[in-house]
């Protein structure tokens, strides 16, 4: 009798310090190119690189979010979608970055936006009176919006943080709010994972994301807040407005609301039936998993920062 065929070895699963290297190492070289995009001595090239980033990044976030609504079996209009998210921050761009003409205010910004997005769902109407195979107009509708305003129109609070000092006349630097805002999430995200795998025993939603636990939440909003002393104490001035109260406040809020914004995307990976959102980033998966914390993060900095900061 002939011997069997050998059977091929089952892959041996990556360590856990392996992965946290290659989620380091995918994370901090995203965002050096990102801050050194906004730290470049020329302004013009600091802004339009750091434009060119953001676009980017919003642009393969949404591909992978409709990749992951199209994976779930549902509807949307990825294109008009895509289209619409990147026409978004490259207009939010020139109109707050003087291009358009004339001085802006935040809640000119904000009007701006609402215009923007009034027209974007009236075009999505037009686009499905045109559609002759697609029945589910209420779906594709639903979906495509939601994929704008989940992606492009979150990640635009970034610029609107960056340009929010001149638009309220304060003589300082944006870029070191941007450069404070990366680093608290970021550093939430680190001490989630590292508690999480070290002491972590208590899930926190299971059904949703089987690697959260109580203890890496609590690792979030300890290493997250003292990210955020540290770097107070560190800038100086050069954060307008913060001072140690601010600096615990906006270090909790932000490292709790990164983690609720990584379990947001886990749902929706979850949904879809995958693990990652995409494989762009060794270790780490997809744009999204790469930017999820930051999402929903971004609108409560620019939101303290015009409220309580200024």
């Amino acid at each position: 009798m002939a011997d069997p065929l050998p059977t091929s070895a089952a892959p041996v699963p990556i360590s856990k310090g392996r992965t946290f290297i290659r989620r380091l190492a995918s994370s901090v070289t995203l965002w050096t190119v990102v801050i050194l995009s906004l730290f470049c001595p020329n302004k013009t090239i600091s802004d339009y690189l750091f434009l060119l980033i953001m676009v980017a990044i919003a642009w393969l976030g949404m591909r992978e979010f409709y990749g992951l609504v199209e994976k779930r079996g549902l509807v949307c209009f990825k294109a008009w979608g895509i289209f619409g998210g990147l026409l978004l921050m490259s207009a939010t761009f020139f109109r707050l970055s003087g291009e358009m003409g004339g001085t802006v205010s935040p809640a000119q910004v904000n009007d701006f936006e609402t215009g923007f997005l009034i027209l974007f769902v009236l075009g999505l109407c037009v686009r499905q009176f045109v559609s002759k195979s697609n029945t589910a107009g209420i779906l594709a509708i639903s979906t495509t919006l939601f994929g704008l305003m989940y992606v492009p129109w979150l990640l635009n609070f970034l610029q609107k943080i960056n340009y929010f000092p001149a638009m309220a006349g304060i003589k300082v630097n944006g870029n070191f709010y941007i450069l404070y805002f990366i680093l608290v999430t970021k550093f939430s995200d680190l001490g989630a994972y590292c508690t999480g795998s070290l002491i972590g025993k208590h899930k926190m939603i299971p059904r949703i994301s089987p690697g959260k636990t109580w203890e890496g939440f609590g690792g979030a909003i300890v290493i997250s807040t003292l990210a955020s002393v540290i770097f107070f104490k560190v800038s100086g001035t050069r954060l307008y407005g913060m001072n140690l109260t601010h600096a615990i406040i906006l270090g909790v809020a932000l490292s709790v609301c990164a983690v609720i914004g990584d379990l947001i995307e886990s749902l929706f990976k979850r949904e879809a039936g995958v693990k990652d959102s995409g494989n762009f980033f060794p270790g780490i998966g997809g744009i999204l998993d790469l930017v999820d914390s930051l999402l929903f993060n971004a609108p409560i900095m620019y939101l303290y920062l015009r409220h309580f900061l200024t």
